[in-house]
């Protein structure tokens, strides 16, 4: 693939992977992404997974052909993007790592060493030239991980992202962007919206005509649209209006009450509305549809004097990446001791800029008149 005249991409495509991460579905496979410059200096972006080294050889051979890089710019130590950086330096033993300093620090972690003999270490505005290249180096900690970089290229105006602007699925996948770029990003990066606002104003004083990711396809059209969902994403601001159900039913009961809610919704003209069921759904779908929309109403019963596992682990998940600046309706189900709304309540005190509703659904078993007033109630609330 060809991003410039002397930038080419030669990362590889996994098909066969069935969890990212050890938990993340990625039914369209992953995509681990190098690049090239070629200049009167050769410049490699990040290596690939350990699973496909020789195939990443063969790639950059397939570009350099005898000719050895001059240097490997390793932008993040996570493994999928930094496994081949000591098979690296033993097929180009002449080659010099640019890095952060916590990126080597890392590296002994990794491989036993610093390459303190074959390195420079980058940090924010320092400059390295290709030749006609002009690199300029952007720290981006904690997205997600401390020793991030990212690389400008004056010359080409492409910002090289590291996981930045990635998202699951292969570069040839054919499908929507944005939707496995919001699970990506809210799934991975989500808790750390704060550094990648402070990366986006950095990114701001750029000219930026094409963004190189470590996943997914190079971008280098309607960039704005990118950078735009990437300021809601990262501010936790509604992206669109609507109403998220997740729910846990034992018996059915809980999931009748809000089949009802929904079509409640849905009548009195609610733009959009999405339910989960926490116990079959992709969670971390369901996660990115709680980040996505305004309005999200929690439904569980009882369950050990707590809510349902299920429901604590979505909670969990909400909170560790900073859910905030959203409407919250509640609806509990107890045959005996309903106390679920008031532990979900509990359990959500930590985010910031929630709206409850003034309704609370109480079911005692199985809805009745009282509790389908209820729902009413709070479809009037949600669809305001």
């Amino acid at each position: 693939m060809t991003v410039t005249n002397d930038i080419k991409y030669i990362g590889v495509n996994d098909r066969k992977i069935d969890l990212f991460e050890g938990q993340y579905i990625v039914p369209n496979g992953m995509a681990y992404n190098s690049y090239v410059i070629t200049d009167e200096k050769t410049a490699i972006f990040d290596t690939v997974d350990a699973s496909f080294t020789d195939e990443w050889f063969g790639n950059i051979e397939s570009v350099l052909g005898d000719k050895a890089p001059d240097y490997l710019i390793v932008q993040h130590m996570e493994p999928d993007h930094s496994a081949n950086i000591l098979n690296f330096t033993k097929k180009y033993p002449e080659a010099v790592i640019v890095a952060s300093a916590k990126a080597f620090a890392m590296m002994k972690n990794f491989f036993g060493t610093e390459f303190e003999d074959k390195r420079i270490m980058a940090g924010e505005g320092d400059e390295l030239s290709l030749g006609k290249h002009n690199l300029k180096f952007i720290t981006a900690p904690m997205v997600h991980w401390p020793e991030v970089i990212v690389t400008y290229d004056s010359t080409d105006k492409v910002l090289f992202s590291a996981d930045a602007f990635g998202k699951f699925g292969t570069t040839d996948t054919d499908e929507d962007w944005a939707c496995e770029a919001r699970r990506y990003y809210i799934g991975i990066v989500g808790k750390y919206g704060a550094q990648v606002q402070t990366l986006l104003k950095k990114a701001a004083a750029l000219d930026i005509q094409t963004i190189c990711p470590l996943h997914g396809p190079v971008l280098n059209e309607n960039l704005g649209y990118y950078i735009g969902l990437y300021n809601i994403w990262s501010s936790y601001a509604v992206e669109t209006e609507g109403v998220v159900i997740a729910y846990t039913s034992v018996y059915g009961n809980t999931k009748q009450a809000v089949m009802e809610l929904e079509k409640k919704l849905r009548a009195k003209g609610c733009p959009k509305v999405a339910v989960n069921d926490l116990a079959r759904c992709d969670m971390a779908e369901a996660v990115e549809d709680a980040f996505r929309y305004g309005k999200l109403v929690l439904a569980t019963t009882t369950y050990n004097a707590d809510i349902f596992p299920f429901m604590r682990e979505f909670i969990e998940h909400l909170t560790e990446r900073n859910f905030s600046n959203r409407t919250v309706g509640l609806i509990e189900n107890g045959s005996w001791a309903p106390t679920a709304a008031k532990v979900m309540r509990g359990k959500l005190e930590k985010s910031k800029n929630l709206t409850f509703t003034e309704t609370t659904v109480k079911i005692t078993s199985a809805l009745n008149d009282e509790s389908t007033a209820q729902l009413d109630k709070l479809a009037e609330e949600l669809c305001k």
